[in-house]
C-alpha cells in the first residue's frame, strides 16, 4: 500500500494503528481514515482509558455522616469499558452502596469512583472490588458493595455469538459479606 503516514513526534503510538489498518485490509490514507490513528490516540488517552490518569484519593472527599446511619445506595450508574481480554467495548449499570461508619461523601463521587475504574482495560470482576476496595480504605464504612450488570461485546461479536447474554457481578465487604440480614436489605433495594 501507499504509505503517506507522517509521523507525530509526541504520539509515535499512531503509527501502530495506521499500520493496524493496513492489517485488516484497509487503506489508512484514504479520505476517512487519514486522521483516525490521531483520533484513536485522542480518544484512548482523553476517554476510554482516562482511568489510569485517576487516583480514587483524590475524589474520595469525606464529611461528617450527621447522623446517617442507613444503607446509602446509588443505583444504576451507566458504566462502560473495555474487555482487557479483546479490548472491545462491555456496558452496563452499576449500583454501588455503603453504609456510613463516621464519614459520608456526595454522591457523584461513587459514579465517578466507578469511572475512575471502568475506564481502564478491564474485567467486570475487577472493576466491583476496586470499587469496594476503595470504599472501605478512604470513607471506612460498615460495609460497601458494587453490583454490576453488564453486555460484554466479546460474548456477542466474537467467539461463542450469545446476542443476549448479561454478566452479573457483585463485590461485598464488610457488613454487606458477613451479616445476612444487610446483603438482604440491600439486595431487596436493588430490584
Amino acid at each position: 500500500m501507499n504509505q503517506e503516514f507522517i509521523e507525530d513526534e509526541e504520539y509515535p503510538i499512531q503509527r501502530n494503528i495506521f499500520r493496524l489498518l493496513e492489517f485488516i485490509g484497509e487503506d489508512p490514507n484514504r479520505e476517512g481514515l487519514k486522521d483516525t490513528p490521531a483520533r484513536i490516540v485522542r480518544a484512548w488517552q482523553n476517554e476510554l482509558f482516562i482511568g489510569y490518569k485517576q487516583d480514587p484519593k483524590d475524589l474520595l472527599t469525606v464529611f461528617d455522616k450527621d447522623g446517617c446511619d442507613q444503607i446509602v445506595l446509588l443505583k444504576d450508574i451507566e458504566i462502560f469499558s473495555m474487555c482487557e481480554h479483546h479490548l472491545l467495548p462491555f456496558f452496563g449499570v452499576a449500583h454501588v452502596a455503603y453504609i456510613p461508619s463516621k464519614k459520608v461523601i456526595g454522591i457523584s463521587k461513587l459514579a465517578r469512583l466507578v469511572d475512575i475504574y471502568a475506564r481502564r482495560a478491564q474485567i467486570q470482576e475487577r472493576i466491583g472490588e476496586q470499587v469496594t476496595t476503595a470504599l472501605m480504605e478512604h470513607l471506612q464504612p460498615l460495609g460497601a458493595a458494587c453490583v454490576i450488570k453488564a453486555v460484554h461485546m466479546c460474548m456477542r461479536m466474537r467467539g461463542c455469538g450469545k446476542q443476549r447474554s448479561t454478566m452479573v457481578t457483585s463485590s461485598m465487604k464488610g457488613v454487606f459479606f458477613t451479616e445476612a440480614n444487610a446483603r438482604q436489605e440491600l439486595m431487596s433495594l436493588l430490584q
